[in-house]
């Protein structure tokens, strides 16, 4: 079941963050196991927009955070806990997201992701993204800015990509 996050799952999101960071084990990726999860600050201004969403079974399972700007809704983090992985929850939680945007007065979505990993950029291709370049006059500069702060934060620029689609 994919619903609004609320107050009470907040504490329980950065778990869920970690346990699907242990994916990345063995890849290019592997430096986030261990890393930072999201701040709770983040996930409490997710909250109080509207921009955050649970994938429940028994209790939370997975998340999706997200921010509304400027006509565009960012996907900020989808984190699936590893043995709930595999069961079309990531899949349920972007179409959350999707399904929300034009309430939230977005026409657009967008995320930066890793476009070579098999779950990353192919995944939200399946769902309806396109890679844009940095470059693209259509892009928000916020949004074009992205994969140079990302890489000063340490994530291989060749690597990162920036998809968009219609809401």
């Amino acid at each position: 079941m994919i619903r609004p996050a609320r107050r009470a799952d907040l504490p329980l999101l950065p778990a869920i963050e970690a346990s699907a960071a242990t994916l990345f084990s063995g890849t290019a990726m592997a430096h986030v196991m261990g890393g930072p999860t999201t701040p709770m600050a983040a996930l409490e201004q997710g909250l109080a927009s509207g921009c955050l969403w649970v994938a429940q079974n028994d209790a939370p399972c997975g998340f999706l955070l997200a921010a509304a700007e400027a006509g565009w809704l960012h996907v900020l983090e989808l984190s699936v806990e590893r043995r709930a992985q595999g069961r079309g929850l990531g899949a349920a939680l972007l179409q959350a997201a999707i399904a929300a945007a034009p309430d939230l007065g977005c026409r657009c979505l967008s995320l930066t992701t890793d476009r070579l990993l098999a779950w990353n950029g192919p995944f939200y291709a399946r769902h309806g993204f396109v890679e844009r370049p940095a470059d693209d006059p259509a892009l928000p500069d916020w949004l074009a800015a992205m994969p140079a702060r990302e890489a000063a934060s340490g994530l291989d620029p060749a690597r990162r990509c920036i998809m968009v689609r219609a809401a």
